[in-house]
């Protein structure tokens, strides 16, 4: 069936699509199939994060950004992160309701997914997901996180660039999202920057990155207005900047090749932890809670 699945969905059918990233993001265990056969088919698409808090108009970014890319024939397709419901453990928006003015374009593909509890603003299951868009033939998959704050920081490990996008009431944070979204960002949007201080705020963004030693790239700050689709050509030339930069300074493969061996690790200790925990393991590290052991203890005696 997942041979079958693979073939339906590398020739271009949307259903099969979608039953493909149902079964990576409800079904991990299961999806090994369809991962190994698409694996030689990845590598292809441009994956681009957008990330930062709540209220800063990333969906209407995002969908204004689809409309660009679309122009320049380019197909784009985006997993957009919502919070989980606490009901049925889906995304509470569903198919991303504010991006219906691209949904029905045959050239882009929207999918919402639940956090289910991830504070990283990614479910787990997104890169693998980002794999099916990428194998389906995408030239760009957009990452859209749900809204968290700093610990959206998990976004960097799927991102070729990752966009941290901000509005002008963000300026009393800046020395706060130093450690943080600061660290994370390749380019700064400021959006609905037709508002009071915007301007301000951009030049304090920008002074406050000069207290930072960038290795090769500075950030730049674009200040957009994106339900007007203002910026958004300035935007998207310092996203093609950025992938540039890396390309031709080698760093595009080592952020690619580092983000695989991220993924790697995170496999094989799910994998590790599965088969460690046995039966008679279990049994034994109940019974040593039982005597009382500490647990640096119990561990010792689980390994040995």
């Amino acid at each position: 069936m997942s041979e079958s699945l693979t073939s339906e969905l590398l020739s271009g059918s949307r259903r099969d699509l979608a039953r493909a990233l149902s079964r990576v993001e409800n079904h991990p265990d299961h999806a090994d199939e369809i991962l190994k056969s698409l694996g030689a088919k990845t590598g292809h698409a441009l994956r681009i994060g957008f990330t930062g808090p709540p209220g800063a108009g990333k969906s209407s970014l995002v969908t204004s950004y689809i409309k660009l890319l679309r122009k320049e024939k380019h197909t784009a397709s985006v997993l957009a992160v919502d919070p989980t419901s606490p009901f049925s453990g889906g995304a509470l928006l569903g198919d991303r309701i504010r991006m219906n003015s691209v949904g029905l374009d045959e050239g882009v593909f929207v999918r919402s997914l639940a956090t289910r509890g991830d504070l990283g603003g990614l479910a787990q299951a997104a890169g693998d997901m980002a794999d099916v868009l990428d194998a389906a033939g995408f030239d760009y998959v957009l990452f859209e996180t749900v809204g968290v704050g700093q610990s959206e920081m998990e976004v960097v490990q799927y991102a070729d660039c990752v966009v941290v996008v901000l509005v002008p009431e963000s300026g009393d944070g800046i020395q706060g999202m130093k450690a943080g979204l600061m660290e994370a960002a390749d380019v700064f949007v400021v959006n609905k920057s037709d508002r009071e201080g915007a301007e301000r705020f951009a030049n304090d963004l920008q002074g406050a990155m000069m207290l930072k030693h960038w290795e090769g790239w500075k950030p730049p700050v674009v200040m957009t207005v994106a339900t007007r689709e203002s910026g958004l050509d300035e935007m998207h030339a310092q996203i093609s900047r950025h992938i540039e930069h890396l390309k031709s300074s080698g760093h595009f493969e080592t952020r690619r090749r580092a983000r695989l061996k991220r993924r790697i690790q995170k496999l094989l200790e799910k994998k590790l932890v599965s088969e460690f925990w046995t039966e008679e393991k279990v049994a034994r590290m109940n019974h040593a809670l039982g005597e009382g052991k500490s647990a640096h203890e119990i561990v010792e005696k689980l390994l040995s």
